[in-house]
């Protein structure tokens, strides 16, 4: 046999060997992906907290359960806080998925609930307006629970 006829079984045993070895180390690790958190930080506007937190109550905590009854979110949650400068929020609002999959055409699926609550996307983008009197979105940002095992 020459080096032609032995070098593709010579990378594919590579290849299946780089692939037991991974999938080794994967089955060693103390943990596993779990749910996927959205984690919005507000900061509400000097005299505008309770008008926000009463918004929160009404429309956002409305469109936050259609998604939990729709299988869109596993849960949500409000957190208030003490900023500690006055670039802090003083509100987290948070949304967990299953898993990131979750994510996948979130907006397609959510679109309806959204025009059902808020009205058509006109609509939805004056409140979105008027909401920004009451506060600043901050910024948000993604994690993810490890589950230990």
């Amino acid at each position: 046999m020459n080096i032609r006829n032995r070098a593709p079984g010579a990378l594919l045993g590579l290849v299946a060997l780089t692939f037991l070895a991974g999938g080794a180390v994967a089955a060693d690790r103390s943990y596993k992906e779990g749910p996927v958190t959205v984690v919005s930080s507000i900061r509400t506007t000097p005299g505008h907290f309770d008008d926000y937190m009463a918004w929160l109550a009404g429309p956002w905590k409305q469109v936050a359960e259609a998604e939990k009854a729709a299988g869109l979110i596993v849960s949500y949650s409000v957190y208030t806080t003490t900023p500690r400068g006055p670039n802090d929020p003083d509100i987290y609002l948070l949304r967990t998925y299953k898993n990131m999959a979750a994510l996948d055409d979130l907006l397609a699926k959510s679109d309806a609930i959204d025009e059902k609550i808020m009205g058509n996307q006109t609509q939805q983008n004056q409140a979105t307006i008027d909401r920004g009197k009451l506060r600043t979105v901050i910024g948000s940002e993604m994690i993810r629970e490890a589950l230990l095992k």
